[in-house]
Parts: C-alpha cells; structure tokens; sequence
C-alpha cells in the first residue's frame, strides 16, 4: 500500500515538472517561500485521557512554482514544509512535501483568489525527541484557499490549509513511564503567508 502512495505522489510530481517547463513559455515559473503558522490536530496521552489541543507555532515553506493563464488560471506547486506545534512541554514536528493544485481567478486588478487540493507526503515526523514512523497515512489530501497580490513578478499570497481526513501517528510514550500508546493527529490547520518570485 505504501509503494502504491509513493507512485501516486511521484506520478503526481512528474506531471507537475511537466506543467512547470510548460508555464516557462506561458504565464509564469518562479520560487516561493514563507512562514506557516500552524497546529497539527489533537495528542492523546491514552484512550481514557481527554483530548490536548495544540499550540499554534510558525514553521516555515520553500518550494516552486507554475502558473497558466491570467486572469482564470492553474497555478501548481512543490513546496518542502517544516512545521511544529506545542502540547504542553511537549513538541510535535512534521517535515512533508505539498503540492497544492490551484485555480485562481483575478477579483480586481492585482488581486485574485484561489483554492483547491494539496497533495501532501509526509516525510518525517517527531515528538518531544521520539521518531514516529507509524503515521497511519504517509500520503494525505488537504484544502488551500486564499487570496493573493500580484505585482510585475512579485507575488504576496496568505492562504488557509486544513487536511481532510483523520491521519494518526501511534506510538508508546516511554517519558510517561506507563508503556501506554498514545495517538497524535497530523493533519495540518494553518495560516499560511508566502511571498513569490517568478523567473
């Protein structure tokens, strides 16, 4: 199943360099990069403790770029995302690989509006010092929407993305001594400022 994920994500990135060589004749290609301001989903310590939720953080985005049209257009991207959230004295970190699959229609002048799918891939995730390797999905679909401003080649979006399926990462706590699994939520809720730069 997991090589299955894998081959979905890579034929995904490929048709996404297809589409970015393409853009470099027509609209536009470029880099992109920002601040995500993020919370991962909820941390229980076992199955009889109430729920914690997360502190919001800021991580960062850098990736890549392609858009087609102008004033209707499709807009795909790679983008490398590092996130964390707070529990308490606790951590959570994601490491994963988006690519967000955008339409966006110009609402006046410079600025537009978009939303659509991201494809996302987890990469690595850490809690508080501990490794886990058994998130229950490595490959997730989630929503962006947003608006964006555009001016010349610089580009300024702030977009919201939340995943849409329950993705849990199972893993034995051993700093609360008790042995017990806890379950952590990698789905991501955040706030997300970028800035562009097409080539």
């Amino acid at each position: 199943m997991k090589n299955l994920k894998k081959a979905v994500f890579l034929s995904a990135l490929l048709a996404f360099i297809g589409l970015s060589v393409n853009a470099q004749n027509g609209s536009a290609f470029g880099l992109k990069g920002g601040l995500n301001y993020s919370a991962n989903g909820d941390y229980f310590e076992s199955i009889g403790e109430n729920a914690k939720n997360p502190d919001r953080n800021v991580g960062y985005h850098l990736g890549i770029f392609g858009k087609l049209g102008n004033d209707l257009y499709f807009r795909p991207e790679l983008v490398y995302t590092a996130t964390k959230s707070d529990y308490d004295s606790s951590e959570f970190s994601i490491k994963k690989l988006d690519a967000p699959l955008l339409v966006g229609i110009k609402v006046l002048g410079p600025l537009s509006v978009f939303a659509g799918p991201s494809l996302q891939y987890i990469l690595d995730t850490e809690f508080d010092g501990i490794n886990i390797d058994d998130v229950e999905d490595d490959f997730t679909v989630g929503l962006n929407f947003g608006i964006g401003f555009n001016l010349n080649k610089i580009g300024i979006d702030l977009r919201y993305e939340r995943g849409f399926n329950n993705n849990e990462a199972d893993f034995i706590d051993d700093n609360l001594g008790n042995g017990i699994v806890s379950r952590i939520d990698t789905r991501p809720d955040q706030l997300i400022l970028s800035l562009s730069i097409a080539l």
